[in-house]
């Protein structure tokens, strides 16, 4: 029996490999060219595919612009919008089986799907028919393409529902989710709290600072009416599962330079969101959207319409996520006399109890899936999401309340964005962009330039969200909201450029709380020292800002690293290599490794002893959360953290742990890159792997994928290049987006995705942007009737 396994695994290759070579031209095909009829439609519609595959829509009006971008979406995403639309409401383990279970049961007692039909019952007419032509057409392609549908969906063993309003609704409030602030911080400090007491806590809660605030403030937590020094469900395994990062967490890079510092004259606007793009297509879908009185060409998450991040004939726009705090955790008493009551105060009241049925694939179920019932319970702050399997055995629970559910109106907001023209209409549109917390950053054929955070933030009696709140009474925590001419925003500032990265963007003289955790400053420190220099700057160099792998922190701290590690002569080598080092997190460069490695190992070495190996691990694989609190304590040279508490006859310094780690560090590299340390460079470790949702390891895994590729940048530099703490050094937060508009060029913006525009399997226009992408190559997205009739592969006609 054995004997044959060689014979079979010969035949699968040969099998895939002949796929390969030949799937693109039947296995995965559908209509590019002709004509085809479309019921819905009022008037033809034109779809023209570049060299890319990507569609520009020619549509004689915003309704069948619509219609045509939900069918040609579809054409190309509709296996990605089936996943998203599966993980985002719960129905994920419909397809994993139980290894999805525990992340349906999260979204479930969030309740975006549950949201979104709240949502959808109260939209104005304007908002009902944006959303609802998109869906037509997806219909169209999944009812009337049935024989073109993703190869995919065979192989996953699962067929395309029809698409509803609520299921665009609720892959918007799933985008949103992670925007929106520190729930994840709020947990860690918690588990602080209890393991350390709240004095000793604080020594390590983030430090948060905005460059251009002269005093660089930290940030002090504020503990007043929050979960210190009580027994809180932190630990929970529900509660944990939100430490979890989603594949749409948002991070981001973005600016605007206006005229006078614009080559062209013009103001050009710079994007590069930052998401999890290792599953191939990537997260965004990009298109053209053309009206006979304007034009959009951007991308957007496939399931949504319109635009997110792209240019209109009158205006460029971009987005990075703020971090502003518009969630909180509560601490709630369950009734000790009645766990089906909770308390506030004296007065007991009923929780809200509603039951869900998760449908799990099990092959030894009858007919193939398992249905298991779960209840959510609700208190007037919202859902219980700790212990949501076994909470009637707490005598504690925690409750989740988003601004976002409280913040539903007839408008969205993108819908709103097709028909700004100018800086100003676009702030007063943003407006109703109210479930996503989101920096958004514009300019106008004008030369205006502006930006405006989005969302809405809840005013607190008690505590800033640093830490759950504890319910004492029935009085609500939120007083009232930061009123929409009161959130941070600028119209053409002094400086001539406007830019966010995620870092903290409020100053000390704000009146209100924003955030206890957000990016590390080095990002936008790094964009200052770009953007502020008097020299006019041309769309290239902002392509080149993009890719800056200039690395601020390692400025900072190697000097003292090196000095450190030149003092041993088994570390003195790698101290030499440091001190040599330019700073710049370049694949091809022995730098970064070094650095990274020891760095690693360094904050191990610091928080370990303390906290303990689980909880050192939660916390260190949050980089937000600490990156700026430790690099504060290196730089002041001496902090109770350094000393192991472990050894009491021993009392360790700052310079001992980094001799220390490199040791450690060294040993780990040259099991994995051999004895020679010159050879030990960035890209060898520092890699992205493409993969395809289908097959993510194993056999065939390079064969339907995108491959592994040596990738430059780092957690702290402008080309994000971030890797999981636990798991070094491969990345897994690029950027999902390059794009650089220049609204003086009429013909073009520079654009790339870490994929390509097909999500199909064996589409040549699955991966045909990595090379580009990984190489920092310029692509272009074709915006003028003449360059994209130039460029045109493939017309379709969709008509009536």
């Amino acid at each position: 029996m054995r004997k044959k396994w060689p014979i079979v695994l010969l035949i699968v290759v040969l099998f895939l490999a002949g796929v390969v070579f030949i799937g693109p031209s039947f296995l995965n095909r559908f209509q590019k060219d002709g004509s085809l009829r479309l019921a819905g439609l009022k008037a033809p519609v034109r779809v023209l595919r570049d060299e890319k595959g990507m569609a520009s829509i020619y549509a004689k009006n915003l309704e069948d612009a619509l219609m045509a971008q939900g069918f040609v979406t579809a054409q190309d995403r509709l296996f990605q919008m089936e996943l998203t639309r599966l993980f985002s409401s719960g129905q994920i383990s419909e397809l994993a089986g139980h290894a999805g279970k525990k992340i349906d049961i999260r979204m479930r007692a969030i309740g975006f799907h549950r949201q979104a039909k709240k949502h959808a019952r109260i939209l104005s007419p304007e908002t009902r028919i944006f959303f609802q032509k998109y869906a037509d057409g997806v219909n169209a392609y999944i009812k009337g393409r049935a024989k073109t549908h993703h190869l995919e969906f065979k192989l996953a063993g699962i067929k395309p529902d029809p698409w509803t309003i609520e299921d665009s609704l609720t892959i918007m409030y799933y985008m949103g989710w992670d925007s929106a602030g520190n729930i994840d911080a709020e947990i860690i400090s918690q588990m602080l709290v209890d393991t350390l007491g709240p004095d000793k806590a604080g020594e390590i809660f983030p430090v948060n600072v905005n460059p251009d605030d002269s005093a660089l403030p930290v940030l002090q937590t504020v503990l007043g009416g929050t979960g210190v020094g009580l027994s809180c469900p932190a630990t929970d395994a529900s509660l944990r599962a939100f430490l979890e990062r989603g594949p749409l967490q948002v991070g981001s890079n973005n600016w605007a330079a206006g005229p006078r510092i614009s080559s062209g004259g013009k103001p050009i606007v710079a994007n590069d969101p930052h998401l999890d793009s290792r599953i191939l297509p990537g997260p965004w879908y990009p298109c053209g959207l053309i009206l006979p009185d304007r034009r959009f060409v951007g991308v957007m998450i496939p399931g949504m319409p319109g635009m997110g991040v792209g240019c209109s004939s009158d205006f460029a726009i971009s987005l990075t996520n703020a971090y502003g705090d518009a969630q909180d955790l509560f601490v709630e008493t369950v009734d000790p006399s009645n766990p089906d009551r909770y308390m506030e105060g004296n007065e007991s009241l009923p929780f809200t109890v509603i039951e869900e049925t998760l449908k799990i694939k099990d092959k030894k179920a009858p007919g193939g899936f398992k249905e298991e019932k779960i209840k959510i319970r609700f208190t007037r702050r919202g859902p219980v999401v700790s212990g949501v399997l076994s909470s009637l055995k707490a005598k504690k629970v925690m409750t989740l309340r988003w601004t976002a559910f409280e913040s539903m109106g007839p408008l969205v907001g993108i819908e709103r964005l097709l028909h700004a023209r100018t800086v100003e209409e676009i702030h007063e549109g943003l407006k109703n962009v109210n479930w996503i917390m989101l920096n958004f950053v514009f300019a106008d054929t004008k030369g205006d330039i502006g930006w405006h955070v989005s969302s809405r933030l809840p005013i607190r009696m008690e505590g800033d969200g640093s830490l759950p709140f504890v319910v004492k009474d029935g009085r609500d925590n939120w007083s009232g909201w930061v009123p929409w001419d009161e959130m941070p925003h600028v119209t053409n500032p002094d400086k001539g450029w406007v830019g966010t990265c995620n870092h903290l963007v409020v100053k000390r003289d704000y009146p209100y709380y924003f955030s206890s955790e957000v990016s590390g400053s080095y990002r936008y420190e790094r964009l200052k020292q770009l953007l502020d220099t008097p020299e006019k700057k041309s769309a290239d160099d902002h392509w080149q800002y993009q890719l800056d792998t200039l690395n601020l922190m390692a400025m900072r701290i190697v000097p003292l690293m090196a000095k450190a590690l030149l003092a041993h002569e088994d570390t003195r080598e790698m101290g030499t290599i440091l001190t040599e080092w330019d700073h710049r997190d370049d694949t091809d460069k022995v730098g970064p490794t070094i650095f990274q490695a020891v760095y690693k190992r360094f904050a191990w070495l610091v928080f370990k002893d303390e906290l303990g190996r689980e909880l050192a691990e939660t916390m260190l694989d949050h980089w937000t959360y600490w990156q700026e609190r430790l690099q504060k304590m290196v730089l002041e040279g001496a902090s109770p953290w350094f000393d192991n508490i472990e050894t009491a006859d021993i009392k360790e310094t700052r310079d001992g742990l980094f001799y220390q780690a490199a040791l450690d560090a060294a040993g780990e590299l040259e099991d994995r890159l051999g004895d020679d340390m010159k050879k030990w460079t960035w890209g060898k470790v520092h890699r992205m792997e493409f993969v395809s949702p289908i097959r993510r390891e194993g056999i065939g895994k390079g064969l339907v994928g995108g491959g592994s590729h040596p990738f430059p940048g780092s957690v702290e530099t402008l080309c994000r290049g971030m890797y999981d703490f636990n798991n070094p050094y491969g990345v897994t937060i690029p950027a999902s987006l390059r794009m650089v508009a220049d609204l003086s060029d009429e013909d073009k913006i520079m654009a790339v995705l870490p994929g390509g525009v097909s999500g199909r399997m064996f589409d040549p226009h699955t991966t045909d942007q990595i090379k580009a992408f990984v190489s920092g190559e310029k692509v272009y997205w074709w915006f003028s009737d003449k360059v994209i009739t130039e460029h045109a592969r493939h017309e379709l006609v969709l008509t009536p």
